[in-house]
């Protein structure tokens, strides 16, 4: 590598592309976002990596896997020869969810498969701008903090997305980690009544006052089934609460980071419309779904939410209650439909579910030799896997996305 040519001004953008048709799509739109259409090069992933070698890498590359027999050794090869910091959009011409995966994975921002329309290149690229501009505007201590984040949000209602959260809260609870639930159903949330307990009365002041929170504030405000788990949650009368203000559940979620090693965030999906701000931080977001049309439907439009919202966030998505009534949707092509795999499938079972509602507890610590409790297990091992998934990527893309 060039050292001395490392020191040079960056350029904001390029792109190695493999193919004529793609080379013509994409330089009108680098064009009208105001980048350089000389910066648009034939030769795919293999002259990326030579070309930059030998000059200061670009802020921002589109590099093309057509045609690359080891995608993932190719872009082992880009990140070697790229900076800190880089944005990375690849496309290719293999449709195929585990690459996707782990490119995404990786840090790759986003892959996708020709041919790409305009429109569908020209989004991509907005997307991938506004998401360098959100991490240049996050503060430091965000990426440093050891904090998980994880927001659940079902797909519709009655899948057990509380469920999720309560089993997935007690495990890393189990774990000796201090872990909070947040519930965000302020009416209807079942959060507390899964421990068979009533939710405490702070959440309404801790929505007016996010400011005002602090571990003496938790400490009377908060249920606690256990040691080093702790509920945050409301069983208000219906409309007796103001909608809370802008930027106040962002607020909330950072004051219980900043108490919490886990915080886990249940949210009626119906809030999302107008407090987009409570998946911000996210560092893990899991969708809890069915294997019906609409669900495909909105598995769709929720992901493409989330890219644009938190693209940082790692995505799970959660199968409930598998096995209650026949698929409307076969498993493979509700995969290909939302173009990602179902990460874990939970089983229903609903003499295990009344056995551990009876004893007022959650199935992982009621039942936990059941097969149920070893999916909420499989998803606690995926959440946590993401703890150690920067450490892989030093070694495969550790470069890219990195700041």
């Amino acid at each position: 590598m060039n050292m001395s040519a490392k020191v040079e001004a960056r350029e904001p953008f390029a792109a190695y592309v493999s193919d004529d048709v793609t080379l013509q799509t994409l330089s009108p739109i680098v064009g009208k976002l105001g980048w350089n259409q000389d910066m648009v090069f034939s030769g795919g992933i293999a002259q990326a990596v030579r070309a930059l070698g030998a000059m200061a890498c670009p802020e921002f590359l589109v590099v093309d896997l057509s045609g690359s027999a080891d995608p993932r050794a190719d872009m082992q090869a880009l990140a070697d020869v790229a900076e800190e910091g880089t944005l990375v959009l690849t496309l290719g011409d293999v449709n195929d969810v585990t690459l996707y995966r782990d490119l995404i994975h990786a840090g790759v921002f986003d892959y996708l498969v020709k041919p790409v329309t305009p429109e569908l290149l020209q989004n991509a690229l907005l997307a991938a701008q506004e998401a360098a501009m959100a991490v240049e505007d996050a503060p430091e201590q965000k990426a440093e903090t050891e904090t998980r984040q994880i927001v659940c949000l079902g797909i519709r209602g009655g899948l057990g997305t509380s469920s999720v959260v309560s089993n997935l809260a007690w495990l890393m609870a189990e774990k000796g980690e201090p872990t909070a639930i947040l519930d965000l159903d302020l009416y209807f949330g079942t959060s507390a009544m899964q421990f068979d307990l009533e939710p405490g009365r702070g959440l309404s002041d801790a929505l007016d006052n996010p400011h005002r929170v602090d571990g003496l504030f938790l400490e009377r405000a908060v249920v606690k089934p256990h040691e080093n788990l702790s509920i945050l949650a409301a069983e208000a009368p219906v409309g007796a609460l103001r909608d809370p203000a802008e930027g106040a559940l962002e607020q909330l979620v950072t004051a219980l980071s900043e108490n919490y090693h886990n915080v886990l965030v249940d949210v009626p999906r119906q809030m999302l419309g107008h407090h987009a701000d409570v998946l911000l931080a996210a560092t893990d977001i899991i969708l809890v779904t069915d294997f019906s049309l609409a669900a495909a439907r909105d598995c769709i439009r929720m992901i493409a939410h989330i890219k644009q919202a938190a693209p940082r966030a790692q995505i799970h998505i959660v199968a409930e209650k598998v096995g209650m009534v026949p698929n409307e949707v076969e498993e493979k092509d509700f995969e290909n439909s939302i173009e990602h795999s179902i990460d874990v499938k939970i089983p229903f079972d609903a003499k295990t579910a009344m056995a551990a509602s009876q004893q007022g507890k959650v199935i992982v610590d009621a039942m936990p030799n059941s097969k149920t409790a070893a999916a909420f297990k499989e998803l606690m091992g995926l959440v946590a896997a993401g703890d150690v998934e920067e450490e892989k990527t030093s070694s495969w893309l550790g470069k890219l996305l990195k700041k």
